[in-house]
């Protein structure tokens, strides 16, 4: 037997498992009389994917071949002008073979990665939103029953934020109008070396433009190295959330390195659990830094399969430990 095909077995065990527990609750549920749809809210965790952002060195055929090997319900593509899946590079005949690969290997795609720089004018700012368009008509393309988001961080400097935020607001009203135009989301992120780096500021510049076409990426590893708090950080984005990254990390702003999922100091079992009393039922998808897929030697391969059990247990955990 090959090296794929037990690896194949050994995550149809999984999953086999995980649906025999999720029929035993429902039973034990209308046993014991627990409330209507119990069990139905068990059975509705979020999945656990993987960014092709950390796979750019792989074809991305087998990028989702290994992400759907390793036990992955979903992925997000990135779509950067120097990534494999940038729009322009893919031809309809192209985009129809990936439509039928994320079928055929059983994957959500959850997510298209942009990363464009929200303070600029003119040139640069049309530029941007034409980006948005094509990634949307992506994401129509190659899953039009499930319309995935479109993410991205925004740039500046953490310095920067109060001369930038008035214009962030500008710019971020325009592409609200195309997300919701072109009946699409967008889910901004904070990120620890940009100007929209603290939670409650994400979650304000959300409230404040109040379109259903631009919504929040939650991903604590930026927070964590601000010394936020999980749980405080979470509630204040959780409302608007819609999409989740997962990673660890070290050190402090201006002296930081990005892990992965597992190798810091992060409770994945406490996030679930936010997620879950928050009834989030998206996606949570790990992102491979850049500090860490830069590297030589780096191996998208491994790196998948050592965050899988990760998360895996972590979601498992959290709901036996539920209540």
């Amino acid at each position: 037997m090959s090296p794929n095909s037990e690896s194949i077995q050994s995550t149809d065990l999984i999953r086999r498992r995980e649906l025999l527990c999720l029929a035993a609750a429902t039973a034990i549920g209308a046993m014991v009389g627990l409330p209507r749809g119990y069990s139905d809210e068990s059975a509705k965790q979020p999945l656990i994917g993987f960014s092709l952002y950390g796979m750019k060195s792989l074809p991305t055929v087998d990028a989702l071949r290994v992400c759907s090997e390793v036990g992955y319900e979903c992925v997000e593509l990135a779509a950067m002008a120097d990534w494999p899946c940038a729009p322009e590079k893919l031809s309809m005949e192209t985009r129809q073979e990936l439509k039928q690969q994320l079928s055929d290997r059983g994957l959500k795609l959850a997510a298209i990665m942009e990363n464009l720089p929200l303070a600029v004018d003119g040139d640069a700012h049309r530029n941007n939103l034409e980006r948005l368009k094509r990634a949307m008509q992506l994401a129509r393309d190659l899953a039009p029953n499930q319309m995935p988001l479109i993410e991205t961080v925004l740039g500046g400097s953490p310095d920067k934020w109060p001369m930038l935020k008035d214009k962030f607001i500008d710019r971020l009203r325009d592409w609200g109008r195309v997300a919701v135009e072109n009946d699409s989301i967008i889910a901004i992120k904070a990120h620890i070396a940009g100007a929209l780096h603290l939670p409650q500021d994400v979650a304000d510049v959300a409230k404040t433009i109040d379109s259903k076409g631009v919504q929040l990426t939650f991903d604590f590893s930026h927070f964590q190295l601000r010394d936020s708090v999980l749980k405080e950080a979470w509630q204040a984005m959780a409302e608007r959330t819609r999409f989740v990254h997962v990673k660890d990390g070290t050190g402090k702003p201006g002296a930081f390195q990005f892990l992965l999922p597992g190798e810091g100091t992060i409770d994945y079992v406490e996030l679930f659990r936010l997620l879950n009393a928050s009834r989030y039922t998206g996606a949570v998808v790990v992102e491979v830094s850049a500090q860490i897929s830069g590297k030589p030697g780096y191996d998208p391969l491994a790196a998948a399969k050592k965050c899988w059990p990760v998360l895996r247990d972590a979601r498992a955990q959290a709901v036996r430990s539920k209540g």
